[in-house]
């Protein structure tokens, strides 16, 4: 068992779920973000990704993305997961809150659990079917500093390890009990926001990883889940997962074009990589600056968001 980690990570921009709030109009007005949700790196967007978006705009007409095909949102089961990260649970909470309201507004049906009540029976029974799965807490990813590989805590959740005794009592439920004690819905998409090493990073206030130690870590972190069921998992280790929520819900965009429209993609590092771990499995790591692997995206990156709300 590893020592208590001390993957806490910066606050993403704050977001409130208040209905006067103001928000960002992108994309003709489709797809709504909080005007604080930090911005696009300066600078024009490079050739390919113009390529990029011609070629998405041909594959998906204006009209599509106007009018997503409409999918009965209180079929669709979202699950909202917030660790023991000790005096910054109340911060990560209000994050999940604001989550949990946010796919709600769309009409999901949403379950919702908080350390210090967050133990993994109750997230494995609450995780069974989920269309969504969104966790904040602790992460256990590798390669790391704390010894050799293994499943058993290592890219997975960091949890209470019992009831109601405070949000320091952290237990690592790895990718084996991912992969063996929860099947997700048909489609499902992870997101996993405010982790050490899903993305690829590292430890808040640690060296930055190599390229090769963060490619390692993001397909890592995605096994258990893809393996659960999922068809794809983003990673946002420090900016809020507000956008992609809202993609999910109403746009018809593929996984892909869902990170690299978010007002925090780069575009200026940003590589792919297949995945050793899991066959027939894609990445696209979007790092802002050089060292700091703080989004990512590991699954079937061709998947849309139509194709996920039809798959409850």
């Amino acid at each position: 068992m590893p020592r208590q980690l001390t993957c806490l990570v910066a606050a993403p921009p704050t977001v409130t779920a208040s209905p006067h709030a103001v928000f960002w109009k992108k994309e003709a007005g489709i797809l709504l973000v909080p005007t604080n949700v930090a911005q696009r790196a300066a600078g024009h967007r490079s050739l390919r990704l113009t390529a990029f978006a011609l070629t998405a705009a041909l594959v998906v007409s204006v009209g599509a993305m106007a009018n997503p095909q409409e999918t009965n949102a209180r079929a669709l089961k979202v699950v909202v997961v917030v660790g023991p990260v000790g005096s910054k649970t109340s911060e990560y909470k209000s994050s999940g809150k604001y989550y949990a309201s946010l796919a709600r507004s769309y009409g999901a049906s949403v379950t919702e659990i908080y350390s210090p009540y967050a133990t993994w029976s109750k997230v494995k029974a609450a995780a069974q079917g989920a269309n969504l799965l969104i966790y904040l807490g602790h992460g256990n990813g590798y390669p790391s500093p704390y010894g050799a590989f293994q499943r058993y805590t290592k890219d997975g959740m960091g949890l209470n390890a019992s009831y109601g005794n405070g949000n320091s009592n952290v237990k690592y439920w790895g990718e084996y009990y991912i992969d063996r004690d929860i099947q997700m819905a048909k489609n499902a998409v992870v997101i996993l926001n405010r982790l050490c090493y899903a993305s690829g990073n590292s430890e808040w206030g640690s060296a930055n990883p190599t390229k090769s130690t963060a490619i390692k870590r993001v397909d890592n972190y995605g096994a258990g889940f893809l393996r659960a069921g999922a068809k794809a998992v983003f990673a946002e280790a420090i900016t809020s997962a507000s956008y992609t929520i809202r993609a999910l819900f109403k746009s018809s965009r593929t996984m892909n074009s869902i990170l690299m429209t978010h007002p925090s993609a780069s575009d200026a590092r940003d590589f792919y990589f297949n995945s050793v771990r899991t066959s027939g499995m894609r990445a696209h790591l979007d790092p802002p600056q050089a060292g700091k692997y703080w989004r990512s995206l590991i699954g079937n990156l061709a998947l849309t968001a139509t194709q996920w709300r039809a798959g409850g």
